[in-house]
């Protein structure tokens, strides 16, 4: 075990976080903002808000799949219906 006064261990013993690094949003909150412009696009602004949606849903995800992030991932997906029903409605 190392210890606190040991000058080649971390000056910081608490963990990096969720997003690897100590300055920045984390994941969690950059999906729940994609999740609350998803639900809003449903009802204004789809063709903008839906694919905000989808952006800030996939960099929740971390750009990839996956499903540790459950608001990015419903954000991402309700981003693609939005955008889809937006599109629909203008032809």
């Amino acid at each position: 075990m190392t210890g606190f006064g040991n000058t080649r261990t971390r000056k910081h013993p608490r963990s990096r976080g969720r997003m690897g690094s100590r300055n920045g949003t984390d994941r969690v909150t950059i999906g729940i903002v994609g999740l609350v412009f998803a639900v809003a696009g449903l009802f204004v602004l789809s063709i903008v808000l839906g694919p905000l949606a989808i952006v800030l849903g996939w960099l929740g995800m971390g750009r990839r799949w996956s499903t540790a992030y459950i608001p990015a991932v419903i954000a991402f997906t309700l981003g693609i219906v939005d955008t889809v029903l937006a599109l629909m409605w203008l032809l």
